[in-house]
């Protein structure tokens, strides 16, 4: 179409291109309006159909940092509000974050425009290519999101797949995880393109396809995919809503120790205590004495103890960010250590100079050791449980060995370092999909929210309100078996992916050399 050419080819369409990323943003939780996630992404694969290189690649760019910007301005009130650094400190960090993701998809644009496109896909009016729009395409942005999911410690949030957790899509979640979901929502886009812009039988096809995926997906959902074990335990979720700025501060260490203490005494007798990320403020061996007459009361009434923790391993050096079980049946405690940290949060790449200097600023600049990558389940209330502790989360393929033994997810998390916008909604629908992949129920306590009690398809079933302590009570039923997601992983669809691209790489080949 040489009126679409000639727009995109414009100095117009590359500017659309950052608004309609902030907009998909809005897909995501607390909007969640997922249609937005196909609609916006079909804008620019439309223009990676028509773009030079160099246009295609000022379009992935644009549009990765519109949705990174609009969907992540919450580090600036993470890095400055609550972390208290300089304003522009906090600038430079998001900026520096959205050019390193926008930069990766400037490559994959140029790569695009540039090797993977077919060459005669604009001749005539209402012509677009099949195989591009519905494979090429959407196989490319999946293998992107699994790349940045991952490299330099990785960044997975906003991956499509989280868009869809309350659509027909979902009932993918357990048969291929998030990246399939998001491989799909990429093909639903594409679809829209060739709806457009393509022939009659082109939009036949097109429209084939988009029925059978949803389709497919509402069936999917109505699958178990695992199996009740045991009975179901009582819990009670602990939210001291301790403010981040006076948590870790000397005078109120009483105080905190005191309201975890006054909200679970009431509780004795559920069978799991569930306490957030670092709920007290202090090393164990600081506070032995409280956790041991907390223990023995909790076992005196046959419940389970779970918190999150500060702790020293090895040495003085060696602190960790640890998951700590105090089980009615267990001699003894047990700890699962945080393996995924948050860079310039808990770990700090940077050279003993910028260190210096962080200390004069009065950043934090201490390393939280990681735990070891390979961690078993934990023993509680006579069930076993798959532990993540904050944003590690996000990595859903890390926690699939686990669910060989774990019939019950847990996820605690100090949300506080958000303050009040839409990040914690955000985490929140990650920890959704976990539960969805692996059909499991999941426990997540969270300091100040949002804490949840999530059934094994991903659906909310209570929470507490934000910024006030509570007690969220409910039931859950521990599950077994495994679904088709927890047995391969990522590696099917990311080996889909990377077949497809490899084919059009050849065909691509093949066409210069004719």
């Amino acid at each position: 179409m040489p009126s679409l050419q000639a727009f995109f080819a414009g100095r117009l369409a590359p500017w659309l291109a950052l608004p309609l990323g902030a907009t998909l943003s809005l897909a995501f939780a607390p909007f969640e309006w997922a249609p937005l996630a196909v609609g916006c992404l079909a804008y620019l694969f439309c223009a990676w159909q028509y773009a030079t290189p160099r246009q295609a690649a000022r379009f992935g760019f644009r549009f990765t940092a519109g949705i990174f910007l609009a969907g992540t301005y919450w580090l600036y009130n993470t890095i400055h509000e609550v972390g208290h650094a300089a304003a522009w400190i906090a600038v430079f960090l998001m900026v520096a974050m959205v050019a390193i993701i926008g930069g990766y998809c400037w490559l994959l644009g140029y790569g695009i425009g540039r090797w993977l496109r077919p060459g005669a896909v604009t001749t005539g009016a209402g012509q677009v290519s099949l195989p591009f729009q519905l494979l090429v395409l959407p196989a490319a942005w999946t293998a992107l999101e699994w790349f940045r999911g991952w490299f330099l410690s990785g960044f997975p949030w906003f991956a499509l797949g989280y868009s869809q957790t309350d659509t027909p899509l979902a009932g993918f979640a357990p048969v291929g995880g998030v990246y399939t979901i998001s491989l799909l929502v990429a093909i639903s886009a594409g679809a829209v393109v060739t709806l457009v812009c393509g022939t009659l039988r082109q939009r036949i096809v097109a429209a084939a396809a988009m029925a059978v995926l949803w389709g497919s997906g509402a069936l999917l959902w109505q699958q178990s995919w695992s199996q009740p074990v045991g009975r179901p335990l009582t819990a009670a979720i602990v939210q001291g809503a301790i403010p981040q700025d006076v948590k870790w501060s000397p005078e109120y260490r009483d105080s905190t120790l005191q309201t975890y203490r006054d909200l679970t005494l009431p509780q004795l007798g559920r069978d799991i205590l569930l306490w957030p990320e670092s709920a007290l403020p202090d090393f164990p061996s600081e506070l032995h004495d409280y956790f041991s007459q907390l223990w023995s009361e909790a076992r005196a009434k046959d419940s389970t103890l779970i918190t999150g923790q500060l702790h020293v391993g090895r040495d003085l050096d060696d602190i960790r960010n640890g998951l700590l079980v105090l089980d009615r049946e267990a001699r003894q405690a047990q700890w699962y250590d945080k393996r995924r940290l948050v860079p310039f949060g808990e770990f700090f790449p940077v050279p003993d100079v910028v260190r210096q200097w962080m200390r004069l600023q009065s950043l934090p600049f201490t390393d939280i050791m990681p735990g070891a990558p390979h961690q078993p389940a934990l023993s509680a209330a006579g069930q076993k449980i798959g532990a993540t502790i904050c944003y590690e989360d996000a990595y859903g393929a890390e926690q699939l060995a686990v669910l060989r033994d774990a019939t019950l997810l847990v996820n605690v998390t100090n949300d506080a370092w958000f303050g009040d916008t839409t990040a914690a909604a955000q985490h929140l629908q990650i920890s959704r999909m976990r539960a969805m992949e692996a059909r499991r129920p999941l426990l997540r306590a969270a300091n100040d929210g949002i804490s949840a009690i999530i059934d094994a398809h991903g659906d909310v079933a209570k929470t507490l309100p934000r910024f006030k302590p509570g007690v969220l009570t409910g039931s859950v039923q521990p599950r077994t078996g495994l679904t088709p997601y927890a047995r391969v992983g990522n590696w099917p669809v990311i080996s889909f992916c990377f077949l497809v691209l490899l084919a059009a790489g050849v065909a691509a080949v093949r066409r210069a050399r004719r």
